[in-house]
């Protein structure tokens, strides 16, 4: 019979193998593939900026260090991505995707049937950053401030219905009186900053700060613009100290809980995805090498250089988020509906 030390020994040996012939399967599984990478947004935006940014160095905290494949597959608000994530791209791991969170949000406010995937089935890395949204005018607007966008029409520039360009300043009409004009069809943040400076709209709306930072900084950094109202759940320390007010001095008490709940989504501000049905340890694997990515010196570094603010969260806590968020409550959800679909 084993004494206790001697069972002790042999446990912990077969912990370790364990351990060591899961290392050794997934170095087996990505050694020499490919990981393709879908971005869901257009080339040279912030979402894509952030994804092969992250595919430069993940493959280094993956076993069997796969070479990493970006590839971009726009529409609908990353709507395209979702889907392909969901539907047709393989359940093994080799695919993921950054996305708009939109298009994980958005399943909220229109008739679910009529969508193709649902968002808490899909599996979830993590999100490389988490924070705060802006409304901007160009100095030579009429609307210098939020006050004002609640007396006079602003025209601001959007892409689609989705994307939180369109979705934040139609919310902000409905929950906060602003007469925001909003004027869709611009395929990415960078042409409506070029249709901002043109003079062909006012500004713009739910565009992040780290966007900001990558296209436009001197709006923020040599006040350039009229920078009238930032959006978190939190205000922005950083973004208070400019004089940037908070949407939460404007928002009524009826308002708040409906604001939240779409504002919430800010917290996975650039979301990546797993497909539904990915085996769990290869889940875990890449979940752990996209958290590793985001505190790896070399990206840090990278992101710092192209002035890409770094705020993430995990999978699972990216997650739980979206589950709560669809268990909130028919009336809230339907509030929302109204707030950003008004017709």
């Amino acid at each position: 019979m084993l004494d206790r030390a001697c069972l002790g020994t042999v446990v912990a040996a077969g912990i370790c193998l364990t351990s060591a012939s899961h290392t050794a399967s997934a170095q087996d599984f990505w050694a020499g593939k490919n990981l393709n990478l879908i971005v869901g947004s257009d080339p040279g935006t912030g979402y894509d900026v952030y994804g092969r940014a992250v595919g430069r160095h993940i493959a280094k905290h993956i076993p069997g260090r796969p070479t990493i494949v970006p590839q971009n597959l726009t529409g609908a608000g990353s709507k395209r991505a979702a889907e392909h994530i969901a539907l047709v791209a393989p359940k093994d791991g080799t695919v993921i995707a950054i996305v708009f969170p939109g298009a994980i949000a958005e399943p909220l406010v229109v008739e679910r049937a009529k969508w193709r995937y649902d968002p808490t089935k899909l599996e979830y890395l993590g999100t490389a950053d988490s924070g705060t949204r802006m409304c901007s005018t160009r100095l030579g607007a009429k609307v210098t401030t939020f006050e004002q966008a609640k007396q006079e029409i602003a025209t601001i520039g959007a892409s689609a219905p989705g994307g939180s360009t369109f979705d934040y300043p139609t919310m902000l009409n409905a929950l906060t009186g602003t007469k925001f004009k909003v004027v869709s069809g611009y395929k990415a943040t960078v042409d409506i900053a070029i249709a901002v400076d043109r003079g062909e709209v006012d500004g713009w709306c739910g565009v992040e700060i780290s966007t900001y930072m990558s296209i436009r900084p001197e709006w923020l950094e040599k006040k350039q613009a009229n920078n009238i109202v930032q959006l978190g759940l939190e205000p922005s320390p950083e973004m208070t100290a400019l004089g940037i007010p908070s949407v939460w001095k404007f928002v009524p008490e009826a308002n708040r809980n409906v604001m939240e709940l779409i504002v919430s989504q800010q917290v996975f501000q650039r979301p990546f995805i797993m497909p539904p049905g990915t085996p769990p340890e290869r889940i875990k694997q890449l979940q752990a090498a996209f958290m590793a990515t985001m505190k790896d010196p070399e990206f840090l570094a990278e992101a710092a250089k192209m002035k890409l603010t770094v705020g993430p969260r995990s999978g699972p806590d990216v997650a739980a988020l979206v589950q709560k968020m669809y268990a909130s409550p028919p009336d809230v959800i339907a509030q929302m509906t109204k707030a950003v679909r008004p017709e």
